[in-house]
């Protein structure tokens, strides 16, 4: 099974882009809305 949801995370080398699929971790609370730490880049978007 696998679930998709839109978080505000910390990346913190801007590895990530728009439509690109990551994993996650839950941290400390970075800003106001920012809880989660990007780890990996699991699947770039097309």
């Amino acid at each position: 099974m696998r679930t998709s949801t839109r978080l505000h995370a910390h990346d913190e080398s801007n590895n990530a882009g728009t439509g690109d699929t990551v994993r996650v971790i839950e941290s400390r609370p970075l800003s106001a809305t920012k809880r989660w730490r990007l780890v990996e880049v699991v699947e770039r978007a097309r």
